[in-house]
């Protein structure tokens, strides 16, 4: 009998291991971060977004509903278009992405995943390379996403921007002594003015849409409305920049190639051509040239660097 007892114990204790490891471990908040973005079935972004958020968003007579559907079409155009990347689930990169063309590469980095209960911050940072070199080094954009469990699934509840600049840092001197030695005409300073606020908006809103990077779209930038920024209306420049036109000037972005984006260019040419009113460009290497001739063509081709 009492054999019989140890044989039915080993039996339900294999029985209860058994179904132990068929249960999937569940979803980490990271996993549910790297799903909600980079999965290709749609909706997986809407399924981690707060329910209060999505129900004020189906409310919003229309234009909530396209917003979520725009929202569930980004991870499938993610992975559809642009570089080859890779995930991770655990260790210190969450994200690689190379272009061999380009010979560049986007590194997203975990700085600190800290699980507390049913809420984990997860603080990102961005690291992008050119033939091997970092670019940009001195800016240190980091993005901390807080992930909570709401029935069951981890859901992103807020998120928080932060960019720290290295002051003593090599580069970022040479970017600000190049900026002090260019002297303008007091005609053109306005239109140079204005590129500056339009390299710093493209620079935080790559940082804050990583999976965008750079933006083509000047109504991207707008700070036109009410709401809470998004990539469509990131609220970075006012809506007279943003229509294209201002100061007598026409700015325009294009270039951005690949998703996400790592580069754009800028012109901003005068509306009507005068003498002496020259034309000026500029990249994501925030360095500005212009061509004597007023045409922006010419400023992309040959411009020399305003001094």
């Amino acid at each position: 009998m009492r054999r019989i007892e140890i044989i039915l114990a080993l039996v339900v204790s294999s029985v209860v291991v058994l179904h132990a490891q068929a249960q999937p471990a569940p979803q980490s908040a990271r996993q549910a971060l790297l799903e909600m973005f980079f999965s290709k079935p749609p909706g997986t972004l809407e399924k981690h977004l707060p329910e209060a958020t999505r129900a004020a968003l189906r409310q919003a007579n229309g234009a909530g509903v396209s917003m979520l559907q725009q929202f569930s079409m980004l991870s499938s155009q993610i992975n559809t278009q642009g570089q080859p990347f890779q995930t991770f689930e655990a260790g210190p990169t969450l994200l690689l992405a190379e272009d061999t063309r380009l010979h560049s590469k986007l590194e997203i980095s975990v700085e600190r995943d800290d699980l507390q209960g049913d809420e984990d911050a997860i603080e990102v940072s961005f690291h992008a390379y050119k033939d091997g070199q970092p670019q940009n080094s001195y800016m240190m954009p980091r993005l901390t996403f807080i992930m909570k469990q709401e029935a069951g699934i981890w859901r992103l509840n807020e998120l928080a921007l932060a960019v720290r600049f290295g002051l003593a840092d090599p580069d970022f001197l040479k970017q600000i002594l190049a900026g002090m030695k260019q002297r303008p005409s007091a005609e053109e300073s306005p239109a140079v003015s204005s590129m500056r606020v339009l390299e710093t908006a493209e620079t935080t809103y790559a940082a804050a849409y990583p999976g965008r990077g750079y933006t083509c779209f000047l109504s991207d930038l707008d700070g036109f409305g009410g709401g809470q920024p998004n990539e469509h209306q990131a609220m970075l420049i006012e809506s007279g920049l943003a229509s294209g036109k201002k100061n007598g000037c026409v700015f325009t972005l294009s270039g951005c190639d690949g998703v996400p984006a790592s580069k754009f260019r800028l012109t901003a040419a005068p509306a009507e051509p005068s003498a002496g009113v020259r034309a000026f460009c500029s990249d994501q290497s925030a360095v500005i040239r212009y061509a004597a001739d007023g045409k922006a063509a010419t400023c992309l081709s040959a411009g020399k660097p305003l001094q």
